[in-house]
């Protein structure tokens, strides 16, 4: 019995030498596989991010352009004796352009994120900084949406404005 058990440890011991490379390398691989995940989970977020960009970005000229017709209608109607309405008119066009100028401001700085995000070497750093755009996204959405809603209460206005004078 006490031989076997000699017989067992001399041959793990033996063998060690052997495996102990295999170990590694098969560590290695597994390591490497590992890593490659992370690096196509990290690609598939940021490609997602992009594709929540563009749509919000879609969303943004169709709520624009939506305004700047409202705004064309409001202007074309025929206005009374002089009200006040083209002042009120101008200062809602330059609201309206106001807000696509800081969109197209937002656009070039998201895609500055963006690139510099795929540049980012480390995964965990690369997660935080896809994080913090996203949270980003989110809070100015919210902000041009107050401000969209603004235009339009303005427009609203306006057009009863119009209305109330015939």
């Amino acid at each position: 019995m006490k031989f076997r058990r000699l017989a067992v440890f001399v041959t793990l011991i033996l063998t060690l030498p052997v495996t102990a490379p295999s170990l590694r390398a098969a560590a290695d691989q597994l390591e490497e596989v590992v890593r490659q995940q992370t690096k196509a989970r990290q690609e598939e977020k940021i490609k997602a991010v992009k594709r929540q960009e563009q749509l919000e970005n879609l969303k943004r000229d169709q709520q624009s352009s939506q305004a700047q017709q409202q705004l064309d209608q409001i202007r074309r109607q025929p206005a009374d004796p002089p009200t006040g309405q083209t002042p009120q008119a101008g200062q809602t066009q330059q609201q309206l352009d106001q807000l696509r100028n800081d969109q197209q401001l937002q656009r070039l700085q998201t895609d500055q994120q963006i690139n510099r995000i795929q540049r980012e070497t480390d995964p965990l750093r690369q997660q935080q900084q896809i994080n913090d755009l996203q949270r980003r996204q989110q809070i100015r959405s919210l902000q041009e949406q107050l401000q969209r809603n603004q235009l339009q209460q303005d427009m609203e206005r306006l057009r009863h404005q119009q209305q109330n004078l015939r």
